[in-house]
């Protein structure tokens, strides 16, 4: 069965890459390719529809979709955790469809922050570097944030992280209580490192980003397995089988 998938921020660097992956594969079909000023009203019709806009316009584009009955790949960052519960409360109305949320199609980034997540209990001082190119417009990056959120859920019983000097605004910004630093600069694509300090010992875990054929793996996973998803899903890792 060939799925039609619509493809919303088509233009940018991501959604072409999105649509010439969807163009070559046996099981897709490019149902429409959307740049920002033409109707959101062409995604009508389309078995899927994949976002890669800009987190103001990304609501728009989910409820578009859902409108129209059709599941989410939502690729881009801003999905905070108020607008994802308030996606929630809207997809409880229509509990046949789904919207899957992925901060980084990146296999290696999706196992960095797991591997992360896993190490989290063990260390007290937990802190984040996070860089990209000069034109990426958020920060902390999607990644960055759902990496800190990962940390403070898996430390639910260590509490906190140790962050002194928090108001120092070098200290960077606090997420789940993980300090982010986030770098914005020419000649980086993109790049995160957890560091995490103990007794003695220092431990990196780094992943870095060299290519955008790093995403094509994640995005076909994406769009073949976010049909049969129900509810919100967060998180490429989740449609991975990683086990416990």
């Amino acid at each position: 069965m060939v799925s039609s998938v619509a493809v919303v921020g088509a233009t940018g660097r991501m959604g072409a890459l999105a649509v010439r992956l969807v163009e070559t594969a046996d099981d897709l079909a490019l149902h429409t390719a959307l740049g920002s000023a033409d109707p959101l009203d062409a995604i009508a019709g389309a078995d899927l529809v994949l976002d890669f806009t800009v987190p103001a316009v990304s609501p728009e584009v989910v409820t578009a979709a859902l409108d129209r009955g059709i599941p989410a790949l939502v690729g881009t960052s801003g999905w905070n955790a108020d607008r994802i519960r308030s996606l929630e409360t809207r997809l409880a109305l229509t509990p046949e469809l789904g919207v899957v949320i992925v901060p980084n199609f990146a296999l290696g980034s999706v196992l960095a922050t797991r591997f992360a997540a896993m190490a989290a209990p063990y260390f007290d001082s937990i802190e984040i570097i996070e860089a990209h190119h000069a034109g990426k417009i958020d920060s902390p990056s999607g990644t960055a944030t759902r990496t800190a959120e990962l940390i403070g859920r898996a430390r639910a019983e260590a509490g906190p992280v140790a962050a002194p000097h928090a108001d120092q605004r070098a200290r960077g910004q606090q997420v789940a209580s993980v300090p982010i630093h986030s770098l914005r600069m020419s000649g980086v694509l993109a790049e995160q490192t957890v560091v995490f300090g103990g007794t003695g010992e220092v431990l990196r875990i780094t992943h870095e980003t060299l290519g955008d054929a790093s995403y094509e793996a994640g995005i076909l996973l994406g769009l073949r397995a976010t049909p049969a998803v129900r509810g919100v899903v967060v998180g490429l890792e989740n449609l991975l089988e990683l086990g416990a």
